[in-house]
């Protein structure tokens, strides 16, 4: 919530399931100790915690955020209508940082809305999963896509060696069908072993070690990244094979592509999987009608092989060659292993349902490969500069018309949109990632439609770029894309082994055995692809997983160097020398004037309170209030800061969710109660908006107030690790200098 930067973090499902309590910390028992230590010791030194309450000059009780008449936001604004205490409603903006919006902001707001859709409250995070029908082709578009550049890549390497080289398509296609079905029986059992999530990071971490683990992370968001930029590209080589004319603008429409991607992602997982489930279906019908009647043409010649063109070659054959080829062609597997991190994107009971979709991935990326490596083979079809496999396997089964349309236009469908799957799973990645303190905090937050926006930004900005560096074309992209994908494979795999070895439950022997095979399989791919293609790319993605864990390593040391610093230990809190008088209320203060003969104030007039005028000390009549977001030490400076100050003082919570709510009200009794709280539940996991319209509320009450705001504010050293932080003080101090008679104040704490 409000006023520290949350960096301890908490309030996150099992297996990365998304939380909007996330940002917020849990205190274990250690922890509650010191904190009701720290509480005796306020009691000690800060007088009846009754006598703070009596001092409030104002009901604290304004209702809830947004009234119970007012949860839905109107149809084309963002804006909830929120009615403060004095009967003037005032627009507050559901995510945005100011109640008072221009009419560009307005516009802007209005704009988004109709893009994106009306922001989604917390509590429908449960109705944002996706059945099976919906969640095969959203979590399955990457896998099935690669059948339109897997086996081409593969050849693409072959026709090196020549015709006869070739010959080595079948059994290289055999033992990449073999890997996947290996693989494929490894994720199922990742799945059953983690039944609320279990993607390469988790199990790598859990079972071999954080820095295995962060390099699993490595590969696959350097995986999911460049998924996002083959399938662009390879999807634009099937628009240029059919429209030649196109080939100048690849580079502008595919990152109009990648934005028309980007829009649909931030709408929520399950409005995107409604809107790409077409093409991948379309996609899978397309290839199947493809092959089927490739096989009966193929029939009638009692499946002969129709002879290759004469080709020239340029390498000799040997074992690094099809090695080289097995490397390429097994670029058709990326995306496998989506649905084992995506467990808790699945409706009840996510586990079944996840296993249930990964053998019907398995089973569809299987008949699709070998079907068109079958074509490939009895039609004598070659890569082509001009023209992708697919769409020559297309020709000869349909000739120009309407099935070859339809096959061309599914097939960039698909390849355009398959970049979907690394939209589910790149932001939940970097939650996961975000939630163990080794990536900026800010990709916890869930957007307004319950998606990772900020994950989701990032990996379009990184993609966009990756493309427009490659000129959108497919062929050198794809040495980048087979190292980092199977560096996660393996070690994934390499984790579950040691899983099973570990546990020793009912089937573990043929649980490892499964998972062995994997790994070793997808280490093998690893290594040729790391050396073959090391000059030709692989070196980059090599340099980017070493990089990557160097600066997931320096984040988590600054969040464990902050964390140390914020937390609450005995030693660190100094007992007053003097006791805080608590203030007295005001009916106390009215007696003390009429004992002393002076004449009672007169109440300021509204007009006269908004004009601040004011020029005297005793025409102040003040009000702290303290944005709290944890009881930590920041937190509880800012608490004694504004209690020493011996006026009436309000602390102030702001939830995202009714649990998280009474979980601070029970830290809160913990320390003490020793201040007046007030709990604002936040269903659309805003924070600055709610705190001004309550601060806005407090003023429509009492005009006369003089309101000090005392925010605690974080100062870091460096101004790199300000990136690390959400500078909320900073936004609060913006958002609420606007409004009349409201001061505020920082309280920095430096680390």
């Amino acid at each position: 919530m409000s006023n520290t930067d949350r960096d301890d973090g908490g309030g996150v499902q099992q297996g990365g399931a998304p939380s909007p309590d996330a940002l917020l910390p849990t205190l274990d028992e250690e922890q509650l100790g010191v904190l009701r230590w720290v509480g005796r010791e306020w009691g000690r030194v800060s007088g009846d915690p009754e006598a703070w309450r009596r001092a409030l000059p104002v009901d604290p009780d304004l209702g809830r955020y947004p009234a119970p008449s007012e949860i839905l936001p109107v149809r084309f604004g963002r804006f909830v209508r929120v009615s403060p205490v004095g009967g003037q409603p005032s627009g507050v903006e559901a995510t945005g940082e100011d109640t008072r919006p221009s009419r560009l902001g307005r516009v802007g707001s209005g704009v988004r809305h109709v893009l994106l859709g009306a922001p989604l409250r917390s509590t429908a995070i449960a109705y944002e999963r996706m059945r099976k029908v919906v969640a095969l082709p959203v979590l399955s578009a990457d896998a099935l896509s690669s059948v339109a550049y897997g086996p081409e890549a593969m050849l693409a390497v072959l026709v090196l060696g020549g015709a006869s080289a070739l010959s080595y398509s079948v059994p290289v296609a055999a033992t990449i069908v073999f890997l996947m079905l290996a693989v494929g029986m490894s994720y199922r059992q990742t799945i059953r072993a983690y039944p609320h999530g279990g993607g390469s990071y988790i199990v790598a971490t859990a079972n071999l070690g954080r820095v295995p683990g962060l390099a699993a992370a490595a590969g696959l968001m350097t995986d999911y990244i460049l998924t996002v930029a083959v399938s662009v590209a390879s999807g634009m080589a099937a628009v240029t094979s059919a429209i030649p004319s196109l080939e100048p603008d690849i580079v502008a429409i595919g990152v109009v592509v990648i934005a028309v991607l980007l829009a649909g992602n931030l709408r929520g997982v399950r409005q995107a999987g409604v809107l790409f489930a077409a093409p991948t279906y379309a996609f899978v019908l397309a290839v199947f009608v493809l092959v089927a009647l490739g096989l009966f043409d193929a029939a009638d010649r009692g499946f002969q092989p129709v002879a290759a063109p004469r080709l020239t070659a340029t390498e000799g054959v040997d074992v690094l060659l099809v090695l080289r080829a097995f490397a390429s062609g097994s670029t058709a597997m990326t995306g496998i292993e989506a649905i084992s991190n995506a467990v808790p994107a699945f409706r009840p009971t996510e586990w079944r349902n996840a296993r249930t979709t990964l053998t019907w991935m398995v089973g569809l990326l299987i008949a699709l490969f070998a079907g068109t490596i079958a074509l490939v083979h009895l039609d004598g079809v070659v890569p082509s500069a001009k023209e992708t496999v697919l769409s020559q396997l297309a020709h000869r089964a349909f000739g120009p018309g309407f099935l070859y349309v339809f096959t061309q236009a599914a097939t960039a469908a698909i390849l355009l949109l398959a970049a979907n799957t690394a939209y589910n799973d790149f932001p939940r990645v970097l939650f996961l990632l975000a939630r163990d303190n080794q990536a900026p905090r800010i990709f916890l937050r869930l957007g307004d439609r319950l998606a990772f926006s900020n994950g989701i930004i990032l990996l379009s900005v990184a993609a966009a770029a990756i493309y427009a560096a490659f000129d959108g074309r497919t062929a050198p992209l794809i040495p980048l894309y087979a190292v980092g994908v199977f560096l996660a494979f393996t070690l994934s795999q390499a984790g579950m082994v040691v899983h099973w070895w570990r546990l020793r439950d009912r089937h573990w022997r043929k649980s490892l055995a499964f998972n062995a095979t994997g790994a070793l399989l997808s280490a093998i791919v690893f290594i040729t692809a790391g050396v073959t293609k090391f000059t030709e790319g692989a070196w980059f993605a090599v340099l980017v997983v070493g990089l990557f864990i160097l600066v997931t390593t320096r984040i988590r040391h600054h969040y464990d160097v902050v964390g140390k610093a914020l937390e609450l230990h005995p030693h660190a809190v100094e007992v007053p020398s003097r006791t805080i008088t608590p203030p007295r209320s005001e009916d106390g203060a009215k007696r003390t004037n009429a004992q002393t003969s002076s004449p009672e104030p007169e109440a300021p007039t509204e007009a006269q309170s908004e004009a601040e005028t004011e020029e005297t000390p005793e025409e102040i009549h003040p009000l702290s209030i303290v944005p709290i977001a944890t009881l930590d030490l920041a937190g509880m400076r800012a608490l004694a800061y504004a209690a020493s100050l011996q006026q009436p003082v309000l602390a102030l919570h702001i939830s995202p969710s009714e649990d998280e709510a009474q979980r601070f009200r029970e830290y809160w009794r913990e320390w003490g109660d020793h201040l007046p709280l007030k709990i604002v539940v936040s269903p659309y996991r805003t924070i600055v908006a709610p705190l001004v319209n309550y601060i806005e509320s407090l003023h429509h009450q009492r005009p006369d107030l003089t309101l000090t705001v005392i925010l605690p504010e974080i100062v870091v050293r460096h101004w790199r690790h300000r990136l690390l932080h959400n500078r909320l003080a900073a936004r609060l101090r913006r958002a609420l200098r606007p409004l009349p008679k409201i001061v505020v104040t920082t309280v920095p704490f430096h680390v």
